[in-house]
């Protein structure tokens, strides 16, 4: 049976591919909706390239909804640069025909856990958290509903990548991580540690290229392009894919790695905003909230990716 899913993104080149991935498998996984988000670009960008990735997947009748263009406080920052595509990346070069739905996505995410029963939806969350977590405060109501919140986010041994101490999703809005964190909801976290795991090595790209399809050298070229833009920043890091681990969790969480923690984001210090700060040890005694994964196991990664990206158009 398959298993219900929400992805709640801003695509952005590593989500464009999480999403793909989803599709790719669609005896496991059976995507309710997509709902866009500011991060990576505008949400009049994410919500375009949402509707862009549904159609390469030829999954135009997946629908998709627009949802928060701003952080719940702090102003809004991009990683425009970081998500930009080339002329040579052919995977997303066309205007989008399917219509954007009408209404606020945190509406439709509310209605959509009211309409079913307790433990029945997977929330995937690939950008930052003002979508979950304005659903949560309008509707506290649908917090049980949720079966588990999957977030691409956070980082604990790992160093922030916008920030010292702060991963982007969690940066972007440290103020609506809070509030999720401190939800009660069932979390799984993949953050910085495990991705940073995920290189997308030339061999890699070789053996996604050699798919058969559209997508696999489509995706190939992405994830190139990708690490382009942040090699001069991050180095061999460039290589890392994030987004489509959360993914891969719920297709194979055999893969990964972690432990029950406490997390708690931080909010106010202008050094350290948006850290997720991670009780490994368990030396505050606070009660754990989160499902923190660290390890994963990269080779089995690919292979999965690779697999399920072959049966794409």
């Amino acid at each position: 049976m398959s298993r219900k899913i929400i992805i709640d993104t801003d695509p952005g080149l590593d989500d464009a591919v999480a999403i793909l991935l989803a599709l790719a498998a669609p005896d496991e996984l059976e995507a309710v909706g997509i709902v866009a988000v500011a991060g990576n670009l505008t949400v009049k960008q994410t919500e375009r390239n949402a509707r862009r990735v549904c159609e390469l997947a030829e999954r135009p009748d997946l629908k998709v909804y627009a949802g928060c263009a701003r952080p719940l406080l702090r102003l809004m920052t991009t990683a425009e640069r970081l998500h930009t595509e080339t002329n040579g990346d052919q995977l997303l070069s066309t205007e989008p025909m399917m219509p954007l739905q009408a209404g606020h996505g945190v509406d439709f995410l509310i209605e959509a856990l009211t309409a079913t029963e307790a433990g029945t939806i997977t929330l995937c969350a690939l950008g930052p958290l003002t979508n979950i977590a304005l659903m949560l405060v309008k509707a506290p109501e649908v917090a049980p509903k949720i079966r588990e919140l999957v977030i691409m986010g956070g980082a604990g041994f790992e160093l922030g990548n916008v920030s010292p101490a702060a991963e982007f999703n969690i940066h972007v809005d440290p103020h609506a991580a809070a509030i999720v964190v401190d939800s009660g909801v069932p979390i799984t976290m993949i953050p910085l540690d495990v991705t940073h795991q995920l290189l997308s090595t030339p061999p890699r790209l070789a053996a996604l290229r050699a798919l058969g399809n559209r997508c696999g050298p489509g995706v190939a070229a992405l994830l190139a392009s990708y690490e382009r833009n942040r090699s001069d920043k991050f180095g061999s890091r460039a290589m890392a894919l994030h987004d489509p681990a959360v993914i891969a969790y719920l297709l194979r969480p055999d893969l990964f790695q972690g432990r029950e923690v406490n997390v708690a984001i931080e909010t106010q210090s202008p050094l350290t905003i948006g850290m997720t700060v991670v009780d490994w040890w368990g030396v505050t005694g606070r009660k754990p909230n989160v499902r923190f994964m660290n390890t994963v196991d990269a080779e089995g990664f690919y292979e999965l990716l690779t697999e399920k990206l072959a049966r794409l158009p």
